[in-house]
């Protein structure tokens, strides 16, 4: 058996600097081959760029956050249960009640728990809520996000906002949030909502931008507001957030969120924040809420209208009627009038009318700027308390179904699918106008998708004032001829005698 072939030290040096060589030249062929630059240190530092520091990662709602979350609180009211309006949806037992009347049945309680948000606005802790929050409530307690708590009274509610405030039994050491400028915020703008979801989850935060503003005319699940001209967002609002802050990045205050719409997702409502200042401001003042009254029944503009006024923007309201003896009767305003600005400030919209009316000072002089046949004018109004000023309409008993007039009509108003008659004598004297009829309506036509019914009546065709059939007769071909929309004042009987009335543009089919 042979021994293994020992290699000596120096002899084992050479071979590894044999095979070191050969490698060497083994690879500086393969890098040449295949055109392989070797990177020097510059280079790699060049390539890869140091990590930045830890501070430029936070997310830029942090900040905002941790100032804001302290100042939001949660509301847990006690409400009364109403039993003048108890129904059987209300109240399970009711229905077994009325059929057992002999048989004990469980009844609902005096008084039910109610959970929402709100903020701390002012060192006296004085907070910011939705009326709802706290509406029927007999008792208030409100949660810090330190876990303080209080008791709270209610120092004022606005149910026609949705805003309430409330102030604490305690003062000490209170922190609070800056109230910001609804009207500088734009779509797209950062949104953060801050609130308490499900009355559970307190500080809940979520963030997101801003939709939309102006949203009014909402469906709003209990009862919608009746000003409404909300702020939509994308952040995410649930039940219990009711009353909590819409924050800008800036940590200010834009909106008190209110609403959601349960069948869409990111569709959130907020109260604009500079309505519920100007809210606030007068329920601290007064408790109460008082707001101007003008006399008018205002229609949108819209398009057709405008454009049977020969308009190319559909910016203000239409004047469709003046109550006898309101401050706009007195004043001069007729039906008919455009107007475009209040006390200085262009009118954008029907709710932007309204709110601007509802927010100007009782018993001040205020400029109208209007329209009227095509020419401005400028009128002066002293608003009225509305509160305390009940708006006589004109009166008269519903038409009665005599046909003072022949059927058919002209081409004109059959192409809108109308069908008129006559005003009889004792119409036109319980109603106190001169007009027509509608006798029918064709379904699926301009005037049926207008929502103009039989026993309606058409007092005006642009203007001009409708005494008879020939009258309406002649307006209509008129209207037709010019190739606008025909624009009609309309009337209607409510069912206590009143006459309420609307306009409404109707534009022909190509013939």
């Amino acid at each position: 058996m042979r021994e293994p072939t020992l290699l000596r030290p120096r002899a084992f040096l050479a071979a590894g600097l044999g095979f070191l060589v050969i490698g060497v030249a083994i690879g500086l062929a393969l890098s040449g081959s295949l055109q392989l630059n070797p990177t020097t240190e510059a280079q790699s530092r060049a390539t890869i760029a140091p990590a930045p520091a830890s501070g430029s990662l936070e997310s830029p709602f942090t900040a905002v956050v941790e100032r804001a979350l302290p100042a939001v609180v949660l509301i847990e009211a006690r409400k009364k249960t109403s039993r003048s309006t108890t129904t059987d949806e209300q109240d399970p037992f009711e229905m077994f009640r009325r059929m057992m009347p002999n048989t004990p049945h469980p009844r609902l309680p005096d008084t039910y728990p109610s959970s929402g948000s709100g903020f701390v606005f002012d060192r006296a802790g004085r907070i910011l809520t939705n009326n709802h929050v706290v509406r029927d409530a007999e008792e208030i307690t409100v949660t810090l996000t330190d876990k303080r708590t209080f008791k709270a009274t209610i120092v004022g509610q606005d149910a026609a906002t949705d805003v309430a405030v409330i102030q604490l039994t305690s003062r000490e050491d209170l922190p609070t949030l800056p109230l910001g400028d609804s009207d500088a915020i734009r779509v797209g703008d950062w949104a953060i909502a801050v609130g308490n979801p499900l009355g559970e989850l307190q500080g809940t935060v979520t963030a997101g931008i801003i939709s939309a503003k102006g949203r009014s005319a909402l469906n709003i699940m209990g009862g919608g507001p009746d000003y409404q001209d909300f702020i939509q967002t994308d952040a995410a609002i649930n039940f219990g957030n009711s009353g909590g802050p819409l924050l800008n990045i800036r940590g200010e205050v834009v909106g008190i969120n209110t609403a959601i719409n349960q069948s869409g997702q990111g569709i959130g409502f907020a109260i604009p924040i500079n309505l519920a200042k100007h809210i606030a401001e007068q329920l601290l003042a007064h408790g109460k809420v008082v707001r101007g009254y003008m006399g008018v029944l205002p229609s949108e503009l819209t398009p057709d209208l405008a454009e049977s006024y020969g308009l190319k923007t559909t910016e203000g309201v239409v004047v469709s009627q003046v109550v006898k003896d309101s401050p706009a009767a007195r004043a001069g305003l007729k039906e008919g009038d455009i107007v475009t600005a209040f006390d200085g400030r262009k009118i954008k919209d029907l709710t932007d009318f309204r709110l601007k009316v509802a927010d100007a000072p009782v018993d001040k002089s205020v400029r109208v700027d209007l329209l009227r046949n095509g020419q401005p004018r400028s009128l002066y109004v002293t608003l009225a308390n509305r509160d305390v000023s009940l708006a006589s309409q004109q009166g008269g008993r519903a038409p009665s179904e005599d046909d003072g007039g022949s059927a058919g009509d002209t081409q004109a108003a059959s192409n809108l699918g109308l069908d008129v008659r006559a005003m009889t004598q004792s119409e036109r004297g319980e109603i106190g106008e001169d007009g027509v009829v509608v006798r029918d309506v064709a379904e699926g036509s301009v005037a049926a998708d207008q929502g103009i019914e039989p026993g309606d009546l058409i007092l005006q065709v642009n203007g001009s004032v409708i005494t008879d059939r020939g009258a309406f007769q002649a307006e209509m071909r008129r209207a037709a001829s010019s190739k606008r929309p025909a624009r009609l004042l309309m009337g209607r009987v409510l069912d206590d005698g009143s006459l309420t009335t609307r306009f409404v543009a109707l534009r022909f089919a190509p013939r």
